[in-house]
């Protein structure tokens, strides 16, 4: 046990080290750079922020290049993060960077404790293949949480949308007014309305960029929304009336799945009632007579 602790120490201070160099590294360069181009830099609070978020940045690029990784894996990877909210360029080089510093953190905490004491190679090995997988799950659950926030904020939406459309604006411009009225109650699907809206702005079609929301969001009421929204438009239909309707369905379903959780929870609370409270309810009712039971057989046997 002792040998494993030490080898695992040598090996976190050796990529520690390494770290290190890399971050001394950059910024020498960084400061050469600096003196001889005349670059102007910031000094400060604001500047101590900068250089530290530059020097992280660095540092984190550094270390996400040890995992491997294909490409086909990269665009997926990529994909869920925008489905997860996060665009950035700098996502990519966080996610894969905890992929390789969570599986060490675990270690760490493995090493502290005394769970690895009689098999040390399961119980690191097994903090490895967590702390590898911990990201993925971390992101699912992000993924999972943010979809469920635009399926719930979504009927608001086509409401807004209707009384835009009936009060005389145009699709576009009802778009843009729902962006701004719902930015602070639903910011989610208020950013991913305001992407529509720059997308047509950049002169993209309207069904195209509708459709880029659905592929962005992967929720099964938006695509049904757009292949809604699609259709009416090539049938010249009423696209106010095909959102009321659509609006009122989606209620509808709603409604309809509460009503079946509320259905499940009959066969949900069997489980918590036979191992938690008829236990205690025997414990309550039977207990005492089990205890007088006792004293008279042993009054009887005494006698």
């Amino acid at each position: 046990m002792s040998f494993a602790i030490i080898v695992f120490l040598s090996v976190f201070l050796l990529i520690g080290s390494l770290g290190f160099l890399l971050f001394y590294r950059e910024a020498m360069v960084q400061r050469i750079a600096a003196v001889v181009f005349d670059r102007p830099q910031r000094s400060g609070i604001a500047g101590t922020i900068e250089k530290a978020g530059e020097s992280l940045g660095v540092v984190l690029e550094k270390v996400e290049k040890v995992v491997p990784k294909s490409q086909s894996e990269i665009s997926v990877i990529q994909q869920r993060l925008v489905r997860a909210g996060f665009r950035k360029e700098s996502a990519m080089k966080y996610f894969y960077a905890s992929k390789a510093i969570t599986p060490l953190i675990f270690c760490v905490l493995l090493s502290f404790t005394e769970f690895a004491k009689d098999s040390p190679f399961i119980f690191y090995a097994g903090g490895l293949g967590l702390g590898y997988l911990a990201p993925d799950f971390w992101l699912g659950r992000k993924i999972k949480k943010r979809q469920e926030e635009i399926s719930r904020s979504l009927p608001d939406v086509l409401d807004l949308l209707v009384i835009c459309l009936e009060a005389g604006l145009g699709m576009d411009q009802a778009t843009t007014r729902t962006t701004t009225e719902l930015a602070s109650t639903h910011p989610i699907i208020s950013d991913e309305l305001d992407l529509i809206v720059l997308e047509q702005r950049a002169g993209r079609p309207r069904s195209d960029c509708w459709r880029h929301m659905a592929d962005r969001t992967d929720v099964d009421l938006v695509r049904n929304l757009v292949s809604t929204m699609v259709q009416a438009e090539q049938f010249g239909t009423s696209i106010a009336k095909t959102l009321r309707t659509h609006s009122d369905t989606m209620r509808t379903q709603r409604i309809q799945q509460v009503e079946e959780q509320a259905a499940k929870t009959t066969i949900k609370l069997i489980f918590p009632l036979v191992l938690f409270i008829f236990p205690c309810m025997f414990i309550v009712t039977i207990g005492p007579a089990i205890i007088v039971i006792q004293e008279q057989f042993k009054n009887l046997f005494n006698q």
